[in-house]
């Protein structure tokens, strides 16, 4: 049985009919169930356009069913995505899960499924990733960090429970050992101590950070394929969390492929999780804002960028 596809959307039209026109051309699409959660609107600004998001939603076809959950209120995207995959995942026992600004190669599905049944015994292996960083020194299939990404992802029922993202539980871990930010920053990268601390105080929506947390703690582990089955097209004034500029090279993967060679999990090498983090790193953001200053176009984005950090 193929994992069911779990789509949360929002309010823009245009990046969620790409996100399900490329889920269409997956060679696995019409032989899986995809559940879709629609947010309600934030206010009535963007009452209308979640409308038109809706109605977009009851046209789509292509898959084994399709099942629209229409929200009345806002949940925010945190809650949406945790209140959703809790509610799936009890029911299937794995999931596939993507948001609508993600562009998914045809063979993604194949990838996501063919890893949620190799890896489905091994609990070392908390999560599956669809997208990576770009990683020169790989050579294999797929390799294992810590830390996943939440660009397209996979898990198993028994692997997934509401109670990681207890804000007031991570809060008194912290609390009581003042060595976890540290070593979370080693082992995850610069950006995560900010955000998770940011997200404990309400400073920002973020899941995702709380999920990284828990395969910190826990030292279970994600597993990436060596190119990406994913592009991100989210990134603007209209994100919801991706505002500003994407700092992921990836690289692009053999859409043809449907095969691939797992294997089973071993601690990573050290030169691999060097670059993997590497692309977390303040210095590497900041090497990528210097080499768009050489054009226009990356000019204008590092003034988008600025405009929308302004506001």
């Amino acid at each position: 049985m193929l994992a069911p596809i779990c789509l949360f959307t929002y309010n823009r039209l245009k990046e969620t009919q790409q996100t399900i026109a490329a889920l269409q051309q997956n060679d696995l699409a019409a032989q899986s169930e995809l559940l879709i959660f629609s947010d309600g609107p934030k206010n009535e600004n963007v009452r209308p356009s979640v409308a038109e998001v809706r109605e977009f939603l009851k046209t789509i076809s292509g898959f084994q069913s399709v099942q629209i959950m229409e929200s009345p209120e806002n949940k925010g995207l945190a809650n949406s995505i945790i209140s959703g995959v809790t509610q799936v995942i009890k029911q299937y026992g794995k999931i596939i899960v993507i948001e609508d600004d993600l562009i998914t190669t045809p063979n993604f599905l194949h990838f996501m499924n063919e890893a949620l049944d190799f890896y489905k015994s091994d609990k070392t292996i908390q999560s599956i990733n669809g997208f990576t960083p770009h990683i020169k020194k790989n050579k294999e299939d797929v390799y294992f960090q810590i830390r996943p990404f939440s660009w397209g992802w996979a898990t198993w029922g028994d692997r997934w429970d509401k109670e990681i993202f207890d804000k007031k539980k991570i809060c008194v871990e912290i609390d009581s050992d003042k060595t976890i930010l540290t070593n979370l920053k080693k082992t995850c990268g610069d950006d995560i101590p900010k955000m998770l601390m940011d997200s404990l105080q309400q400073k920002n929506n973020s899941w995702y950070v709380r999920w990284v947390y828990d395969h910190f703690k826990n030292q279970k582990y994600s597993v990436y394929p060596s190119s990406s089955f994913i592009s991100n097209i989210g990134f603007g004034e209209n994100s919801t969390h991706c505002k500003g500029i994407n700092s992921y090279v990836s690289q692009s993967v053999d859409i043809e492929k449907t095969e691939f060679k797992f294997k089973d999990f071993d601690f990573p090498d050290s030169s691999i999780s060097k670059e993997f983090l590497k692309n977390f790193s303040f210095i590497n953001k900041l090497k990528l804002r210097v080499q768009l200053l050489g054009s226009k176009t990356g000019r204008n984005e590092l003034l988008s960028e600025l405009k929308i950090r302004i506001h």
